[in-house]
């Protein structure tokens, strides 16, 4: 069986560990820009620390500094897990999921109530008229984006996002046997070709 990352998850009023107007820790914002390969756009806390000890997952403002709309919330940003998400989306296991969501009516119940909890989440962060009822990854009733749900389920913990749920269970332990951080800055990672793990602004 796959293990996920040890890792303390944090309620939501104390997960963030900067305000909301203000960026990342220096350290922090350093270990994000390396793994991205830039600078971290409107990214206000890190919602997920991997077993690594760095973040892999940020918590993004649903309006980035330029004023685009951004309905991504919890962005992944570790591009070890970023490929390894990729290797599953090509498999087919997205429109598996689509599948079972039309067959199960519990699944797509559950599938629905994080898409609920993820904009309760985000409008604590502010109110985007833009993107009023939109979510991302799909929710709530498509698959379109793994690393979005992934990032979701590292974010809230298990049995917030089903989907997300399964799909961290079939990665494997990306963070050994050294962080996606120290790879990144030795030249050792390269952005997933899909460009997951550099924010757009689309919704997914």
């Amino acid at each position: 069986m796959t293990r996920q990352p040890m890792v303390l998850r944090l309620p939501m009023a104390d997960r963030f560990d900067a305000p909301r107007s203000s960026q990342l820790g220096e350290s922090d914002a350093a270990a994000v820009s390396r793994q991205l390969g830039r600078e971290p756009r409107g990214a206000v806390g890190i919602a997920h620390r991997c077993a690594c000890g760095e973040p892999d997952v940020v918590a993004t403002l649903p309006r980035l500094p330029d004023g685009t709309p951004f309905p991504t919330l919890y962005y992944l940003t570790c591009p070890r897990a970023a490929a390894a998400i990729g290797t599953l989306e090509s498999s087919g296991l997205m429109r598996t999921m689509e599948e079972q969501l039309a067959d199960d009516a519990d699944l797509a119940a559950a599938y629905r109530a994080a898409h609920d909890a993820y904009l309760r989440e985000r409008a604590d962060l502010g109110e985007v008229p833009e993107i009023a009822g939109i979510s991302a990854g799909g929710m709530p009733d498509r698959v379109k984006c793994l690393h979005v749900l992934v990032a979701h389920a590292l974010a809230a913990g298990p049995g917030v996002n089903p989907l997300g749920d399964e799909a961290l269970a079939l990665l494997p332990d990306w963070w050994i046997p050294m962080s996606c951080a120290a790879d990144a800055a030795a030249g050792v990672v390269e952005e997933s070709a899909d460009g997951s793990v550099a924010p757009d602004g689309v919704a997914r």
